[in-house]
């Protein structure tokens, strides 16, 4: 997941314009059958009004590093839109452009508890008591737009008004929004981690420009196996902001990396996700304490008892 930013080298579109509900639904099927580095896609409203929220019509963008099978895509669409809705995609070849500064045009900040994140253009948006978090678009997941990201950070929030985490550890840190927020809140150094390396070098730079190079340094690895994160352990505050499959597979591994009474943030969730990840983190001794839904997307706080 790319949060509606073009994958390297994009060179091609499809575009579809519908109803907010069909373009929600289209968005996500195609995050999670396409891989990552290969597509990324943003659904919008395309003419916003504050006279009627609920007024205009949508418009979904995916973006592609290689031509897209049309056929197999407009399938795949027609099986949670129908033909009609299928049937008005449209495909074509982008201009090569500055991209990431073209996206970032349109970001507002978003605010989750006491923090905000926001791009470098709305830097006035920052109250006196915001925990602010600038991240500018990049080639890497997580400008905190996207609700896995807001659950996270309303989840860390909620965590920090009642107890002070000795121990942090951010699997998947994307452009480390997380990681950064958590050493911006407890001035501790932040484990972090990412399977992928310009996400490792976009979360390292964030760091430094967000004043917390000090205390994060995120470093490539699969899942967390990495000699650094181990001698980091045990943690008694772990996200993991990936996606249902993976998560389920890193259950042992956050199970041997946390302390008793941990705090578990695991994230990039669909609710038809949720049950198999529970059943998979319950089978290493957590429980669910807290739950949050956000434009579909599910955050749960595991805690380990």
């Amino acid at each position: 997941m790319l949060e509606g930013l073009p994958p390297n080298n994009a060179a091609y579109v499809m575009r579809l314009s519908c109803d907010e509900a069909t373009a929600r639904a289209v968005s996500d099927i195609i995050i999670e059958t396409f891989d990552a580095a290969d597509a990324a896609v943003a659904a919008f409203e395309e003419a916003p009004t504050t006279k009627d929220w609920k007024g205009g019509p949508w418009l979904v963008e995916a973006y592609f590093g290689a031509a897209p099978d049309e056929a197999n895509l407009r399938a795949l669409i027609a099986s949670i839109a129908g033909e009609d809705v299928a049937a008005r995609a449209v495909f074509g070849r982008i201009d090569a452009k500055d991209w990431v500064a073209s996206s970032l045009e349109g970001l507002k900040p978003v605010r989750a508890g006491r923090f905000i994140v926001h791009g470098s253009h709305s830097r006035d948006e920052v109250r006196v008591n915001d925990i602010a978090i600038e991240i500018d678009a990049a080639l890497a997941f997580g400008t905190g737009h996207h609700g896995t990201t807001r659950g996270c950070l309303l989840m860390l929030d909620r965590i920090a008004r009642r107890r002070r985490p000795r121990t942090i550890l951010d699997i998947g840190t994307g452009t480390g929004v997380l990681a950064i927020a958590a050493a911006k809140l407890f001035k501790r150094p932040i484990q972090s981690c990412d399977i992928d390396p310009v996400s490792v070098a976009t979360a390292a730079d964030n760091a430094r420009r967000n004043g917390a190079g000090a205390f994060v340094d995120p470093v490539l690895a699969d899942g967390a196996a990495h000699d650094a994160l181990r001698r980091g352990a045990p943690y008694d505050l772990v996200f993991a902001n990936i996606l249902a499959r993976p998560l389920c597979g890193l259950a042992p591994q956050i199970a041997q990396l946390t302390d008793m009474g941990a705090d578990i943030v695991l994230s990039g969730l669909l609710a038809r996700d949720v049950p198999g990840v529970l059943v998979a983190y319950r089978r290493q001794g957590m429980v669910l304490a807290k739950r949050l839904d956000i434009e579909g997307w599910a955050t749960l706080l595991m805690q380990k008892r």
